[in-house]
C-alpha cells in the first residue's frame, strides 16, 4: 500500500508542517523550507534544524519532501536569472541536507529565449554547477514533469531522461505530477491511456526513478499545456481515472502527495479521504 500525504504549510516554522501532516493522518509530507516566492530566504538556525529533526523522529513521517521555490529556473536563457537560479537552488539543496529530508523536488525550468534542446542541456549543466562539491548522503533530487506551459521543458519524459543521463554523478529521480502529465498530452482518463503513460515512463526514465507522485486533478483541459491543479474528482481527469493511478501496481512504491488548492483546510481533508478510499479499496 503506498504512503499518502499532502503539501503542508510551514506557518510558525518548518517543523509545523510535520505536525500538521501527522495530525491529519498522513504517512508522508511535502513542504517548502522557505518562502517559495522570493529570492531571499531566512537562514535556518541550529534550533530550527534540531527541532525539525526531533519532530521528524517523533512523527515517523517518511519520506519527507521539500519543494524548491518557484523562482528557480535552471534552464534560463537570461544570464542574470540563470546565475540567481543556480545560487538559489544550491541553497535549497543545502537546506534540504541540513534538515535531513529524503527528496528535493524541482521543475526543470523554462527555455524561453532559446530552443528546447538548449534548455535541456542548460538544465543539466545548472544541476552540475549548483551541486558541485556537495555530499548528498541519502538526499535525492526529483525532477518534476511539467505541463509544458510557455516554454517549460520537462513536459515529455524524454526531457527528464536526457537531463538524468547528463548528470550521472547526481542522485536524481522523478516526481510524477498527474495534472501536469494530463495537460501535457498524456491522456490518463482511460485505462489504455494510463498504461501508455506507464510504458513511456518505462522506456525513458524507468519506473524505479518515480519516487513521488503529485496526485492532483486538473482544472485545465487535456493537452492545454496549462498548469491548474484541482480537487480530486472535480476536474477534467476525474475520480475513476485517479483511482486507477492510485491503485496501479507499478506505482505502489512511490509516495502519493496531494497538491490540491489550499483554499479551505476542509477541502484538504476531503481530498485525503478520497485518496485513502482509493488505496483502501485496492
Amino acid at each position: 500500500m503506498p504512503k499518502i500525504g499532502f503539501h503542508a504549510p510551514i506557518k510558525g516554522g518548518v517543523h509545523n508542517a510535520l505536525i500538521v501532516a501527522k495530525d491529519t493522518g498522513c504517512d508522508t509530507v511535502q513542504l517548502f523550507s522557505r518562502n517559495p516566492r522570493g529570492w531571499m530566504a531566512k537562514p535556518l538556525t541550529l534550533e530550527d534544524v534540531l527541532l525539525f529533526r526531533k519532530i521528524r523522529k517523533q512523527t515517523k513521517l517518511s519520506p519527507v519532501l521539500i519543494h524548491c521555490n518557484y523562482l528557480v529556473n535552471l534552464a534560463a536563457a537570461d544570464d542574470l536569472m540563470l546565475q540567481k537560479s543556480r545560487l538559489s537552488f544550491r541553497e535549497e539543496v543545502e537546506r534540504a541536507l541540513l534538515l535531513g529530508v529524503d527528496y528535493l523536488v524541482v521543475h526543470p525550468g523554462s527555455a524561453r529565449g532559446a530552443c528546447e534542446v538548449d534548455g535541456i542541456s542548460l538544465c543539466a549543466k545548472s544541476l552540475k554547477i549548483a551541486c558541485k562539491g556537495l555530499k548528498f548522503n541519502s538526499l535525492r533530487i526529483l525532477l518534476e514533469n511539467t505541463a509544458g506551459q510557455g516554454d517549460c521543458i520537462g513536459h515529455r519524459f524524454e526531457h527528464l531522461d536526457q537531463i538524468m543521463r547528463a548528470c550521472p554523478k547526481i542522485p536524481l529521480g522523478v516526481c510524477l505530477d498527474t495534472a501536469h502529465a494530463f495537460t501535457a498530452g498524456y491522456d490518463i482518463r482511460e485505462e489504455d491511456g494510463l498504461n501508455a503513460l506507464i510504458q513511456r515512463i518505462q522506456k525513458t526514465v524507468g519506473l524505479k526513478t518515480i519516487r513521488a507522485i503529485h496526485f492532483n486533478d486538473s482544472r485545465a483541459a487535456y493537452n492545454s499545456r496549462v498548469d491548474r491543479h484541482w480537487h480530486i474528482g472535480e476536474g477534467h481527469i476525474g475520480a475513476d481515472a485517479l483511482r486507477r493511478v492510485a491503485q496501479h501496481p507499478k506505482l505502489k512504491h512511490a509516495a502519493f502527495i496531494l497538491e490540491t488548492p489550499y483554499d479551505d483546510p476542509r477541502a484538504d481533508i476531503k481530498n485525503l479521504a478520497m485518496l485513502r478510499s482509493f488505496v483502501a479499496t485496492d
